[in-house]
């Protein structure tokens, strides 16, 4: 054998699964295609500034990030604790209250001026939340429907839902028909009630630079085109040869993973991502923003320099809009759109921003739809194993969860072996 384990991508998933490997004492090799780990978790450094491949954020109350990341050492930079909301008239601005409470004499103004708060919806609303906030084996074990079904259910069907929630979830979910799994949502919603998502000073790169820091063989570079059962273990074919061990763990996107050994693949969910500079910073809060208008392909932007200035140069800002990737035959949104759209949602003079770079990824998360299936088998038999988001929920803490179980199933196929030299 020339290892024990070899685990196929230097995803979050898979670099969490070799950890825990490695940890253990298990001789484990990871081979991946690409020449950086992270996979979809990835930071371009363009002219001075700090792209992430999309819009991402890490949420540090995830329970599997409190366990096994240091994010203290990640230099966490929070966004706004709530949301600013362009309307016709103002940029309203609404923050949770009990993080952000000196905001919160201007979310009641902005919210009742705006015509987004009332009463009625706020309860209808508290009672769509409720089930989140409560233990997650009760919410999960409740029957599950689509999130625009069970936002009619709680009568939530107002301003505060059709101009700031769909709107925020649709950059989440990377959907805006609420098609999503409603259990999923609530999921989201409480870590987002638990923690303040924010961006590593360094880009979201950090993340996986971490995990991977301390594994022995992380081979860059390489793609594995086959794996072969044979007796006793596997088979592995890759670009740099062939390497026999008593598991793989395939821990690529789940669409390579059907490629490589046929588990089906969800649908996908894109999102494109445009990147700007400007001199000027185009607003002054480090918030996301939506447009409670809906008139554009844009479902959220954010200038990335006032939440973490390491993301720019010196003197220079950058603003990233992001859009929903079509499916199927239908192309992205036009570049002019975009940059019209989210001058009006920063209320800035976009005529002199500078695109410096552009991130289309189709395949940005698995779809959601109802009913959630949390826990998804990670052991194919016969040593050949799969992780990822797509085998548990489609999110970071579903990638380090499935990595964790796929570890634990290798432990479990060679702990009765000897382990590789």
């Amino acid at each position: 054998m020339d290892a024990d384990v070899v685990v196929v991508g230097a995803g979050i998933a898979g670099l969490e699964c070799a950890r825990l490997l490695h940890a253990r004492g298990v001789a484990v090799r990871v081979l991946e295609a690409a020449d950086a780990v992270g996979g979809r978790v990835r930071t371009d450094r363009v002219d001075g500034f700090t792209l992430d491949r999309g819009f991402q954020l890490l949420n540090p109350a995830y329970p599997a990030v409190r366990e096994r990341v240091d994010v203290a050492a990640l230099d966490l930079r929070p966004f706004l604790p709530g949301v600013a909301v362009r309307r016709d008239d103002r940029l309203a601005v609404l923050a949770d209250p009990r993080r952000a409470p000196l905001r919160l004499g201007r979310t009641l103004v902005d919210g009742v001026r705006s015509g987004l708060l009332s009463p009625r919806e706020l309860v209808a609303l508290a009672r769509w939340v409720a089930p989140a906030v409560g233990p997650v084996d009760r919410l999960q074990a409740r029957p599950d429907v689509t999130l625009a079904r069970s936002l009619d259910a709680a009568g939530a069907d107002g301003p505060l839902r059709h101009k700031v929630l769909e709107p925020f979830l649709a950059g989440v979910l990377a959907e805006d028909d609420g098609s999503t799994s409603a259990s999923f949502v609530r999921l989201l919603v409480r870590s987002f009630l638990a923690g303040t998502p924010g961006v590593p000073a360094a880009g979201m790169a950090a993340l996986p630079a971490q995990l991977a820091a301390g594994l022995p063989d992380v081979r860059l570079g390489v793609r594995v085109r086959q794996v072969e059962r044979v007796a006793g273990g596997v088979r592995v074919h890759a670009d740099d040869g062939v390497t026999t061990a008593r598991a793989v763990v395939v821990a690529t996107d789940a669409w390579s993973a059907e490629q490589l050994i046929g588990v089906p693949a969800p649908a996908a969910r894109g999102l494109v991502t445009h990147w700007y500079a400007t001199d000027e910073p185009p607003a002054s809060l480090p918030a996301v923003v939506v447009d409670g208008r809906r008139r554009g392909p844009v479902v959220n932007a954010a200038v990335l320099s006032l939440v973490a200035p390491s993301y720019a140069p010196p003197g220079t800002h950058l603003v990233q809009a992001t859009c929903l990737l079509p499916t199927g035959d239908g192309s992205a949104p036009a570049e002019p759109d975009v940059r019209h759209q989210a001058g009006e949602m920063l209320g800035a003079d976009p005529t002199a921003w500078r695109e410096i770079q552009r991130h289309a990824i189709p395949a940005a998360m698995p779809a959601q739809p109802p009913p959630l299936v949390v826990r998804r088998d990670v052991d194919l038999g016969d040593g050949v194993l799969v992780c990822g988001d797509h085998r548990d929920t489609a999110s970071l803490q579903g990638a380090l969860v499935s990595g964790r179980r796929a570890a634990r199933a290798a432990l479990r196929r060679v702990a009765g072996g000897v382990t590789a030299a």
